[in-house]
Formats: structure tokens, C-alpha cells, sequence
């Protein structure tokens, strides 16, 4: 179950359920309609079943959870696999432990809360943990987070992955071939150092620290240009601050050809639990560079932070970091060359989907092994 159904969180669940049919589950998708997820979760082998439900927690959330809980009980699903703060938080006050249910936060709800908003959400999740079997975390440094916060839980922590067929390494004809269809569209010069940037424009990406950044790096790097793919709620500011060398992608429903494209690929973010971009990226076999937050430093191939990883909130480090790389080509393929492998290893979906099938049995087996008294019990929750 999952809410949002656009951007990083609905890829990964795409990618994820494509690999689990391919591996023989069953898997249902219950979301929204009318979103990325719903497309493409049905596309990939999984049954789609509607659960209307907002993006943000508000007034509708006792119907929300009602609804979630008829629909998973019409399912009857062994496990329930929860992705994402809202689908999280309705999914528990449904079921309330009376199945095996995963959390997977994707970042946790009190980073991208603000002022009252983030300590009620932090009260949440300690509350809403109890009804969790496992809290699920994309990378060692967001457990930790949730630990610090006193989260309390059973924790399991599985790295994002990436459908390689998805992104398969773009050598030189293919960032050649790219190059040219991207000019065909955009004022993009063939030659010029190209850095990209794919995420949703919105404060927690960091374009705008990005663009802060931005006019010292095509002070010393002549000709260079910055493409910022994606669409969102912070677009019209972004292009205010914008100078003519960055370019505005909006929404596509494919990156790898401005991976392809790219030089390098930057993703300055304020917070995340791991970034998908900089894996897809890291596949096609682009070098990335990426703010210290949790699972960017998990996320790159050993030794690269030295080159890869400036502290966030920081456009001064942002932009030294942008100019050494653009300005060593070598670098740039060797570290791209690194990526690539690197992600092949360690970020194929297929072994994120193998980890979720361990846990899912581990979870089935202890059910099985809990006496009667000790199991959790059912509870229907209504708004009334």
C-alpha cells in the first residue's frame, strides 16, 4: 500500500513488485488512482486496487484508514508491506497489528514536517511503531535516525535498488546519441559540460541550494550547463533564481536520456532515507555527487565520498565540489566506470526484492510459530 503515487517512493514500489512477480508473488498495490504507481505497478504484474486517500495526513484520514482496512481484508494478503508516511499511517490504524505488516518510511515524517507538524509526527511514529512487525529502512544512517528520535521496533534495513534494464550503461554513442536528441529540444550545445539534476522541485531536493551554487560554477567552468528535470510546487521560484545556463526539463517519464547526457548528475537534497535518482544514475554509469544525508554516503561506490559527498546546506562546498569534477574529465569516467559497477553489485532490484521475500517468510514463520494467545488480534477500525 502506498501514498504518494508519483516520484522516488512510487518507482520504487514499480520496480519492486516487478521483480516480485517476475520471482513468483503475488503482489497487490493498493493506491490511488489516476498516479504513476497505478500505471505502473499494473504494468509491471501487480493487481491494482483502489484506495482513495490524500498525500498528507488531514480530516479524511479516519475514512482513509477505514477504507485501507476493507480493502486489505477483501485482499486477504499474508503480509502487508507499508510505503511511505501516509499509506504507513493509515495502514497501521487499520490493522493494528492483526497482520504481519512492514513499514517502509522512505525518509521519515518528521524530517519533512515542519514547526508543530513535525513534532506530531514524531509522536506518531513512536505510537504508530507498535503495530509494525519490522520497520523497514532503505539505509543503516535512517534506522539510526529513527533510534535517535526513539522510534522504538524491530528494524530491518535493505538498500533501494534499480531495475537495470531500466538503465543500462550509456558508453560513448549512447551519451553522443542522447546529446543530439536532447538539442533537438532544448538549447543544449553538444559539447558543453552538462550536470543534471532529476527529482521532484520541492524544498527537500535542494534545487535551490543548487542554484545558489550555481553562478560560481559557470564563473570557472566556461560553457557549462545545469538541467533540472522534474516538475513540482517550487518550479516558479526555481526559475526566478535561475540564470540562462540551467535549463528546465519539467516532468519526463523517462530520465535515462539526460542520464545518458549528463557528465555528471548532483542531487542536493535536505534529507532523504536513499535517494533512487543517484542509483539509476550510478547504473547508466554517470558519476554523481550528493549532500550528506542518510543513504547518499551508502549509496557510493567505497572511497568515492572523497570526490562524491559535501555537507548539505552548504552551496559554497556544493559548488568547489561541482568545479573539480567538471574540471577533471578523467575523474569524471573513472568514478562514472566505478558507478556503474558499483550499482550492478549491490542496487539491482532483484536483490532488493530477494531481501523482501526473506523478510516477508521470516515474519510468515513467526506468526506461525506464536501461540494463539500471544497473536495479535483483529480490530476493525471505523471513523465512527
Amino acid at each position: 500500500m502506498a501514498q504518494p503515487v508519483d516520484g522516488g517512493v512510487a518507482q520504487v514500489v514499480t520496480d519492486l513488485v516487478r521483480a516480485q512477480a517476475a520471482a513468483g508473488l503475488r503482489t497487490l498495490v493498493l493506491c490511488p488512482p489516476g498516479g504513476e504507481l497505478a500505471r505502473g505497478a499494473a504494468a509491471a504484474g501487480a493487481e491494482v486496487g483502489l484506495w482513495l486517500a490524500e498525500r498528507a495526513p488531514g480530516p479524511h484520514l479516519p475514512w482513509e484508514a477505514a477504507a485501507a482496512g476493507r480493502a486489505i481484508r477483501r485482499a486477504r494478503p499474508d503480509v502487508v508491506h507499508l510505503h511511505s508516511a501516509k499509506a504507513g499511517l493509515a495502514g497501521r490504524l487499520a490493522l493494528r497489528g492483526s497482520l504481519p505488516t512492514v513499514f517502509q518510511p522512505h525518509a521519515w515524517s518528521f524530517h519533512a514536517a515542519g514547526g508543530p507538524s513535525a513534532a506530531l509526527a514524531l509522536r506518531w511514529e513512536r505510537l504508530g511503531a507498535r503495530w509494525a512487525h519490522r520497520l523497514l529502512c532503505v539505509s543503516e544512517r535512517e534506522r539510526q535516525e529513527g533510534e535517535r528520535a526513539r522510534v522504538p521496533g524491530r528494524w530491518a534495513v535493505l538498500p533501494n535498488g534499480v531495475d537495470l534494464t531500466r538503465f543500462p550503461l550509456a558508453g560513448r554513442d549512447a551519451r553522443a546519441r542522447a546529446r543530439e536528441a536532447l538539442a533537438a529540444t532544448y538549447a543544449l550545445p553538444g559539447h558543453a559540460p552538462l550536470v543534471v539534476c532529476v527529482g521532484r522541485l520541492c524544498p527537500q531536493k535542494g534545487q535551490d541550494l543548487l542554484l545558489r551554487a550555481w553562478p560560481s560554477v559557470a564563473a570557472r567552468v566556461p560553457g557549462a550547463r545545469l538541467a533540472l528535470v522534474g516538475d513540482g510546487g517550487e518550479r516558479a521560484a526555481l526559475r526566478r533564481a535561475a540564470g540562462p545556463e540551467v535549463l528546465f526539463a519539467g516532468h519526463v517519464d523517462d530520465p535515462y536520456p539526460w542520464y545518458a547526457a549528463a557528465d555528471l548528475v548532483v542531487l542536493p537534497s535536505r534529507w532523504e532515507g536513499m535517494a533512487l535518482a543517484p542509483l539509476e544514475a550510478m547504473a547508466a554509469g554517470r558519476p554523481v555527487l550528493l549532500t550528506d544525508v542518510a543513504g547518499a554516503l551508502e549509496s557510493l561506490p567505497p572511497g568515492q565520498e572523497r570526490h562524491c559527498l559535501v555537507p548539505a546546506l552548504d552551496p559554497v562546498a556544493l559548488a568547489g565540489a561541482l568545479v573539480a569534477l567538471l574540471g577533471d574529465p578523467a575523474t569524471l569516467r573513472r568514478l562514472g566506470r566505478q558507478a556503474a559497477a558499483h550499482a550492478r553489485s549491490v542496487h539491482d532490484v532483484r536483490r532488493t526484492a530477494a531481501g523482501c521475500a526473506r523478510l516477508y517468510r521470516e515474519l510468515l514463520a513467526e506468526r506461525a510459530a506464536s501461540p494463539p494467545a500471544q497473536a495479535p488480534q483483529a480490530r476493525e477500525f471505523s471513523p465512527r
